[in-house]
């Protein structure tokens, strides 16, 4: 890969996780207190971004990988998305609040898998060229939420501006990025059209494992997005968005490690190291305290590398490894589908049912009873996956149904 592109595709990735790190982690605060939401209501303003994401793959197998260049499709999107959060900035009520946020998810969840399929398509070898690629989002997350934390903008309407003016810059931007032009063929199938051709990789039972592995945990991680931050306020930590980015600043430290421990140990390691991960760290947000035990609490955010990285990152070079040229987007957009759609889906509306379960008579929470429940969870996933999961394979790329 010439040295121009890799660094147009980084710009990209920046770019992209400043739009989506700007509000995600923060718009559980947003809405508890400027819009005075419920624990439900938020749960469901999360669920928008899981509803979205099983809409993309369909959005990506019509038009993507079928008749415009993915770069194009990516621009316009961006440009809509910027066009709808100006009305969602003005929106008040929490219930209006669901429908606008999400228009704009099916606007930006799309962007995800394109921005994969754009860096992966210039690549030779992703599980080698994708990490140091993909690690500036992470950069981005970092620079977006300290910025956020900084000037205290983690509960204003701020953190949705920020998000509308870097969507319009990614919208100019992406025309001038590589030309990734669509792969399909034009009079495909109808089952082709839709994307839905990557599900015949549900045949391999590797994959079928992985796929859901990866739609439970993402249950346990919607409490993360949903209440960490929270969780951290009231338990008396300070700057919470500046020390919650800790997870990301790890999340650049494994992800480029990924390569070396993907060739070492294969991808079957790596997940359930990641498996354990997410149970350690569940208890510890569960059991720290800023006050007594503050190091539980760190150990719990600096843990999100390994997580998010071993697990959701590893997964996607997996996905590229296993899908064949002509479904290259298609199957990112079925991994999409799978984890922030299914999975997340499903985790926003336990998240917010739970919350509000364990929400005592003064209107605090137990937070203890709260993160003890993704911690089973993660449990039962690594269970699952010890069991079932067999690839042969371990760190070269595999071809679906060996």
């Amino acid at each position: 890969m010439k040295a121009t592109v890799r660094i147009q595709l980084m710009l990209m990735m920046f770019l992209q996780f400043v739009i989506w790190g700007s509000w995600y982690g923060q718009m559980s605060k947003y809405m508890v207190t400027q819009l005075g939401a419920t624990g439900i209501q938020v749960g469901n303003a999360y669920a928008a971004f899981s509803i979205a994401m099983i809409i993309a793959p369909f959005f990506i197998g019509l038009v993507a990988d079928r008749f415009f260049a993915a770069q194009k499709v990516l621009g316009v999107l961006n440009l809509v998305g910027a066009l709808v959060l100006y009305f969602l900035i003005q929106t008040k009520d929490p219930d209006a609040f669901f429908w606008m946020i999400l228009l704009y998810c099916i606007t930006y969840a799309p962007t995800l898998a394109l921005g994969n399929s754009i860096a992966m398509q210039q690549m030779v070898s992703s599980e080698k060229e994708f990490p140091a690629i993909r690690v500036m989002g992470t950069v981005a997350w970092i620079v977006v939420t300290n910025f956020i934390g900084l000037y205290g903008f983690g509960d204003k309407v701020t953190i949705f501006q920020i998000s509308m003016v870097m969507s319009l810059v990614l919208g100019i931007y992406a025309f001038f990025l590589p030309d990734t032009p669509p792969k399909a063929n034009k009079n495909a199938s109808v089952a082709a059209i839709l994307g839905l051709d990557a599900f015949r990789l549900l045949k391999d039972r590797s994959f079928l494992i992985f796929v859901v592995s990866s739609i439970l945990i993402c249950i346990p991680l919607s409490f993360y997005y949903a209440w960490a931050n929270p969780s951290l306020t009231d338990s008396g930590m300070t700057n919470v968005e500046n020390k919650m980015s800790l997870g990301q600043a790890s999340e650049i430290i494994f992800m480029l490690l990924i390569p070396f421990i993907y060739a070492r140990f294969g991808v079957k390691w790596m997940l359930i190291s990641a498996l354990l991960a997410w149970i350690v760290r569940f208890v510890g947000f569960g059991y720290g305290d800023a006050n007594t035990s503050e190091w539980l609490l760190y150990l719990a955010i600096i843990l999100h590398g390994v997580c998010y990285d071993f697990f959701f990152v590893t997964g996607q070079i997996y996905t590229d490894n296993r899908a064949g040229e002509k479904v290259k987007s298609a199957a990112q957009g079925l991994i999409y589908l799978a984890t922030y759609g299914i999975g997340m889906g499903i985790g926003s509306w336990v998240s917010g049912i739970v919350a509000d379960t364990y929400t005592l008579a003064d209107g605090s929470k137990d937070w203890t009873s709260i993160w003890l429940v993704p911690a089973g969870i993660s449990f039962v996933v690594l269970i699952l996956f010890l069991l079932f999961f067999r690839d042969k394979k371990s760190g070269s790329a595999a071809v679906p149904g060996q």
